[in-house]
């Protein structure tokens, strides 16, 4: 018999506000001048954007933990379990969010968070979800064996991300962290919904029983691959049927729509078809 939804409850609302104290702790150790209250009451829409990303990715993991290392048989067990996984998520979450930020931006978004630059804080923020959906689905299991297996394949999935978000980025004739920098917010959602259509259908290859190595890491891959499916929807369903312009393998009247024109409704339109695509391929794969 499984825990109660009481006791299930009661850890996950712990859970998620002992990470949410722990991220804003270590927020004020590595940035000791800022803190979630400025950045969020403040007139700096960016730094409030990237922080609201950031939040919901923790609630992700939060989630996750509970799930997954909460089983009710033994209270202390179940604190231990969730306090290591959730810390250990807590941790690469953060880690895989400045480093893939620093991949976009070449170490330029502190500069572009500083100026207000809307564009950079709605960037940010989607990549922090986009970790978040990764984080939360490696984190599985409750034991030694569960915490070496979510460290490799969060490794594991966080390079797939960000593969195949270099190859969405291939497929767009304008640069994206040039048109981040310098404030095209209709660039920052394209971005933004391809990394979190791309995330979802990444961490659902997460997903399943670690039965060995080798099949494992077959299943993954396979599942993985199917976010390549995505790249149709941007050349053939957005710019084609959507838009009505003629599908083309790179560029288009899309990359015009985003990259010259900063269209936001085009680019909001081309977010939200990526991301229903994503959940319906997560849902048949």
């Amino acid at each position: 018999m499984g825990p109660s939804t009481a006791y299930v409850a009661a850890f996950g609302s712990g859970t998620v506000l002992v990470l949410l104290l722990a991220h804003r702790l270590l927020q004020r150790i590595v940035s000791p001048k800022s803190s979630l209250r400025a950045e969020l009451l403040g007139e700096n829409r960016a730094f409030a954007l990237r922080e609201v990303g950031d939040v919901l990715a923790v609630f992700l993991v939060g989630a996750a933990v509970t799930r997954n290392c909460v089983h009710g048989e033994d209270l202390a067990a179940d604190l231990a379990w969730s306090a290591a996984f959730g810390l250990l998520g807590l941790a690469l979450l953060e880690l895989a969010g400045v480093f893939g930020l620093r991949v976009l931006m070449k170490r330029r978004l502190t500069g572009a968070l500083v100026r207000g630059n809307v564009a950079a804080g709605t960037a940010a923020a989607a990549h922090y979800v986009a970790m978040g959906l990764l984080t939360s689905r490696a984190m599985a299991g409750a034991d030694l064996r569960g915490l070496v297996l979510s460290l490799a394949f969060f490794a594991l999935a966080v390079l797939s991300h960000q593969m195949m978000v270099t190859v969405f980025r291939f497929l767009t004739t304008y640069d994206d962290t040039e048109q981040i920098e310098g404030e095209n917010l209709a660039a920052a959602l394209s971005y933004g919904g391809a990394s979190i259509a791309t995330a979802v259908v990444v961490a659902r290859a997460l997903e399943g029983d670690f039965v060995d190595w080798s099949s494992s890491l077959v299943g993954f891959a396979t599942i993985a691959a199917i976010a390549l499916g995505l790249i149709p929807v941007r050349q053939v369903l957005v710019q084609g049927v959507l838009l009505g312009g003629r599908p083309t393998v790179r560029g288009g009247d899309l990359d015009e729509a985003v990259g010259r024109d900063r269209n936001i409704g085009v680019a909001a339109l081309e977010a939200t078809t990526y991301l229903g695509a994503a959940l319906a391929l997560a849902l048949l794969a």
